[in-house]
């Protein structure tokens, strides 16, 4: 095993990748991406109201919690998708692509499936030693040791599934690798209504969110990818011969860069639903961030579905260093993940109140600054996303090792200060105040200043394009509460559509393909 490279000469339209060329790439991963969103969205909005109407506050924030621990398991990954990718990408420019794909893929799967034989002995004896409901006080919530156990355990199994998911990434395939996991997703949720009825308990639900997620990617690993890709059975090469211990274990130094940015975007997202059911006696409390949580969860998520067929377009474009398509992909990708979110937060702002009612029935109060902070804080932190994918991409390990474990130190040291005095709105202004210092300041500055010609107009015309879609937004929406009096959810279904009439007339000359081209050569690239 080697990282040699041998350069050979690769179409600079990128028509070397099979498949339909780079507009079909995108919209066939946002498409993908769109759908997994809206089954998220299923998953942590929709079921909520089918759960409490089975569960006591105090049992779904037990399920928030292992939920958030089963989605923080990918950190066992240890960055070792990330390092693949970067890898796979680098063969597209080397002799023989295939055949050193097919190797680097058969040993690096071998490392996975060590990664889980290994952690799956420490989990049992962690468990077994420290229960989770004492460490996390839910000690009067029943099953939850075991709903714990399955659910970590269970998504550890899936680990190989993110070096196939990967491989589908570079080839040109993303969108595939999204579309199989969105069956499974949908039928984890069928399957989760089902135990809720049939049992009620937090074991059951757990069992059936990670048998669909087993199922994905045993289909995936087993079956999917050796058809799509018959390099990887290896039929008529020599032998596989087994990777050395030393090359095993500098796989692992070299992927340590992205582990830290994983572990950080990770962190942000899962550990203050950790860190406030731990600091926070109060449970209700607990349950109001955590609900809170998840929507400014699904607009950061959102962007990075949003950029990631982006950062396998760039990442291509850098490896084969066709540095003008990646100038201007890049500048049109920052505008375009951007805007998303500020829409998306423009609209949230005024009638996340009424829904949030609907939402809980009621029984969960709603806190405003809290909300506020978390979703004003998406808004500023998209840019930055882009960033981020682009530089895991583009092998920037050194930047981003410094940015990432950075932030996580500034976010944990921020939360253990701030939450046991302001309580989950301590969490809100750790992770924002994180974003925005490091993320942003450090790391996206250094990616654009690196990759555009006028780093600093480019992000003068992204604050302005901001502040205008999130204002206009707001107040469109404040007009329309003042206009359209009432409450219930119907009255909430009007307003939204009210809104979504509005914001669709005024960007109505959008459609205009001379105007979208004007508007794209005014972006500072």
């Amino acid at each position: 095993m080697t990282d040699k490279q041998i350069d050979v000469p690769e179409p600079a339209d990128g028509s070397s990748r099979p498949g339909v060329g780079r507009a079909g790439r995108l919209l066939q991963g946002w498409s993908a991406n769109l759908v997994q969103m809206a089954l998220g969205l299923s998953q942590q909005l929709l079921l909520i109201p089918a759960f409490l109407h089975v569960w006591t506050g105090d049992t779904l924030a037990a399920w928030l919690a292992i939920y958030a621990a089963g989605s923080l398991v990918v950190v066992a990954d240890a960055g070792l998708q990330l390092r693949a990718i970067n890898r796979f990408l680098a063969f597209n420019a080397c002799a023989d692509c295939d055949g050193r794909t097919a190797n680097f893929y058969s040993a690096l799967l071998r490392i996975y499936f060590v990664i889980i034989a290994v952690l799956g002995v420490l989990l049992c004896a962690a468990v077994a030693l420290a229960r989770p409901s004492n460490v996390l006080g839910f000690q009067a919530t029943p099953t939850f040791d075991a709903a714990m156990l399955v659910m970590i355990l269970g998504m550890l199994l899936t680990l190989p599934a993110n070096l196939v998911s990967g491989l589908y990434r570079v080839r040109g395939r993303y969108g595939r690798t999204v579309w199989l996991q969105n069956a499974a997703l949908l039928l984890g949720q069928i399957a989760q209504l089902g135990a809720l009825a049939l049992f009620g308990s937090l074991l059951a639900v757990a069992i059936a969110f990670v048998s669909t997620q087993l199922l994905f990617a045993f289909l995936l690993t087993a079956f999917d990818a050796p058809r799509l890709f018959p390099f990887l059975r290896r039929r008529g090469k020599p032998p596989f011969v087994p990777p050395s211990l030393r090359w095993s274990v500098g796989q692992f130094g070299r992927a340590v860069p992205f582990a830290v940015a994983n572990i950080t975007e990770l962190a942000l997202v899962n550990v203050p639903v950790l860190l406030v059911s731990a600091l926070v006696t109060n449970r209700v409390a607990v349950a109001q961030w955590g609900l809170t949580r998840v929507i400014a969860s699904l607009v950061r998520g959102l962007c990075l579905q949003a950029a990631l067929p982006l950062a396998a377009e760039l990442g291509h474009d850098h490896a084969i260093g066709d540095k003008d398509r990646l100038r201007r992909l890049y500048a049109h990708g920052s505008v375009f993940v951007t805007g998303l979110a500020c829409v998306i937060v423009a609209g949230l702002l005024p009638f996340w109140p009424d829904f949030f009612a609907l939402w809980t029935h009621g029984s969960i109060p709603y806190d405003a600054p809290l909300t506020v902070t978390l979703l004003l804080g998406s808004a500023v932190v998209a840019p930055s996303l882009l960033a981020l994918v682009f530089a895991n991409h583009s092998n920037r390990g050194d930047l981003l090792i410094r940015a990432k474990g950075l932030q996580l130190v500034v976010f944990l040291a921020l939360s253990f200060v701030l939450i046991p005095r302001l309580g989950p709105l301590g969490a809100a202004l750790a992770v924002v105040a994180s974003d925005v210092l490091v993320q942003f300041g450090l790391l996206a500055l250094m990616v654009m200043r690196q990759t555009l010609h006028h780093p600093g107009r480019h992000v003068a015309f992204l604050i302005v394009m901001a502040v205008g879609i999130v204002v206009s937004g707001w107040l469109i929406g404040q007009a329309i509460i003042l206009l359209v009096p009432g409450s219930g959810l119907l009255h909430f279904l009007v307003e939204c559509a009210i809104w979504l009439v509005a914001v669709g007339g005024l960007a109505s000359p959008l459609l205009s393909k001379a105007l979208r081209e004007r508007l794209r050569a005014l972006i500072p690239a």
